[in-house]
């Protein structure tokens, strides 16, 4: 078990959601889409997984509904709303990076390449960064 708090970051959606858990070193220890009916199960595995101590949501589209189920959570950590505007956009670009184009496909410009998978989880992991770029970023 790591021995720093982690950060749980959720990119909620109707249909599915983007799950990352990452450390305040920025090494990043879980990512996963789920289909929204196991998410608030998948949490909670993960509080007993990870010391998460924040949960980090983006504050678009189902967030408010999101924010609601989330109270029924057995423990919740504080849940902190970061923008998550441009956030897909930005996670196509992080997913080619983390995942570099093969064969024919890598001479595709990256603007016309469209990731052969959702992106949720990506959009998870930036939300955290976000945060912890907020953090950092404040005047002395």
């Amino acid at each position: 078990m790591p021995d720093q708090p982690m950060i749980l970051g959720f990119d909620p959606g109707r249909d599915k959601c983007g799950i990352a858990v990452m450390g305040v070193d920025r090494r990043l220890h879980y990512q996963d889409i789920l289909p929204a009916n196991r998410v608030l199960a998948e949490l909670q595995r993960l509080q007993t997984q990870f010391p998460i101590s924040l949960l980090v949501m983006g504050n678009q589209t189902t967030a408010n509904r999101w924010k609601q189920h989330l109270q029924d959570l057995p423990t919740l950590p504080r849940v902190v709303m970061v923008d998550e505007r441009h956030s897909t956009l930005e996670a196509r670009n992080r997913y080619w990076r983390m995942y570099p184009a093969r064969g024919l496909y890598r001479f595709i410009p990256q603007g016309l390449r469209l990731p052969p998978r959702p992106v949720d989880d990506i959009v998870a992991i930036l939300l955290i960064e976000r945060y912890l770029d907020q953090l950092t970023d404040l005047p002395p």
